[in-house]
């Protein structure tokens, strides 16, 4: 059947021109197949907001309440350590240090369990390559007594609060300066407490994904040992994928954009001529299709295309970084100093959070920073501890 199919199609390319041959496939592409495939794919132009997104917010609130519920009972099963053990086998300079930041947030989330027993499982999987990393908790509630959350995994990981009882917000700092505060506090007490050689700093709704120590472990020894890598201020591992795509203020996308069309435009001419009939390929051809190929790649989404790096750790991307949002941050020793330094002489507010701060500092003080892509963290938090909000959406 296939075989007859291509008979009749090579047949028809005989007596038709390439226009009118072309024409029909972008308009299949982009007016039909593409719309039907991809209507679902949250992060692509094709995606039907109006009839997905409030499934699938729900749908994704109910999951995470169920992942919250399982990560509760994961540490009220889990045998707690004995602290003389701990502290006997605890390295005196561990490799990482993974601090968790939190503060308490919709309890029937459960969001740091969620993210803890993550890492703690992580940890467990990789063995002796793991095992002087730790993790570390920094509690930033203002209440902390009433923080059930945290006061659990205090019994199972190492833990600061910020806050010892209960203190009255200082009215003169608004919350965005309270966030960076909190975010500095956690910084310093890592750096005192462990002098970590490597500081990895996530904030309580930053999930890690499955392969995170082993790309952590790879970019570490062998990508940011290089000269131009070596002295990043930090390496981000998280970018919103909304804000992914090839059009954007990024120059190197663009880069990576023309780069895909100049591949996948003989690629697909080559297929085209032998398809359609036709000896040889021709310019306005293989044109054609590195255009056809960078829109399409565009429309469905850089965010899916950007998963194919998952199948292998060397095939992770550092990229300079981009400007928004900090779920998880890597930080060596001098770097985290550093940051620490920086952030003490800023004053956040509304439009100049932690995040837009911390990048400035790139431009002032000829500091250099980058993003691992894909992100090594999934951000499932969608009530944030700074603006309210009683009806999230996925987007």
């Amino acid at each position: 059947m296939f075989l007859q199919g291509l008979r009749l199609y090579r047949k028809w390319c005989r007596f038709s021109s390439p226009i009118t041959q072309l024409l029909i496939l972008t308009v299949v592409t982009f007016g039909v197949l593409a719309p039907l495939i991809c209507h679902r794919l949250l992060h692509s132009y094709f995606y039907l907001r109006r009839w997905h997104l409030d499934p699938m917010s729900q749908e994704f609130m109910k999951q995470n309440q169920e992942e919250g519920q399982a990560a509760l009972r994961y540490f009220e099963d889990l045998q707690t350590p004995n602290s003389s053990k701990l502290s006997a086998g605890m390295p005196i300079r561990p490799w990482l240090l993974v601090t968790i930041v939190t503060v308490q947030r919709r309890k029937e989330f459960h969001y740091v369990l969620q993210v803890a027993s993550r890492f703690h499982r992580l940890l467990q999987q990789c063995g002796p390559h793991c095992q002087n990393y730790q993790i570390f908790l920094c509690n930033v509630e203002q209440d902390p007594g009433s923080y059930q959350d945290a006061t659990l995994l205090g019994t199972h990981f190492a833990m600061v609060s910020r806050y010892k009882n209960w203190e009255d917000p200082d009215t003169s700092v608004n919350q965005f300066e309270k966030e960076k505060r909190d975010y500095a506090f956690c910084l310093e007490q890592s750096l005192l407490a462990y002098n970590p050689e490597y500081l990895l700093v996530v904030e309580d709704d930053a999930v890690p994904e499955e392969e995170l120590f082993p790309v952590l472990h790879h970019l570490l020894l062998a990508r940011l040992s290089k000269p131009h890598l070596k002295d990043a201020l930090y390496l981000k591992l998280y970018h919103p994928e909304r804000l992914q795509h090839y059009i954007n203020p990024e120059p190197m996308r663009i880069l990576e954009w023309l780069g895909l069309g100049m591949f996948l435009g003989p690629l697909l001419s080559i297929v085209y001529s032998w398809a359609s009939g036709r000896p040889r390929l021709t310019w306005p051809i293989v044109l054609f299709f590195a255009l056809y190929s960078m829109g399409l790649a565009e429309l469905v989404g850089r965010h899916y295309l950007l998963e194919l790096r998952r199948l292998a750790p060397e095939l992770y991307n550092v990229v300079p970084v981009t400007e928004c949002c900090m779920p998880a941050m890597l930080f060596s020793a001098p770097s985290a100093r550093r940051v620490l330094g920086y952030l003490q002489g800023l004053q956040c507010r509304r439009g100049f959070a932690k995040d837009t701060a911390l990048y400035s500092l790139l431009r002032t003080k000829g500091e250099r920073a980058y993003v691992v892509e894909p992100n090594l963290v999934k951000h499932v938090g969608m009530f944030s501890s700074l603006r309210s909000n009683d009806n999230p959406k996925l987007l």
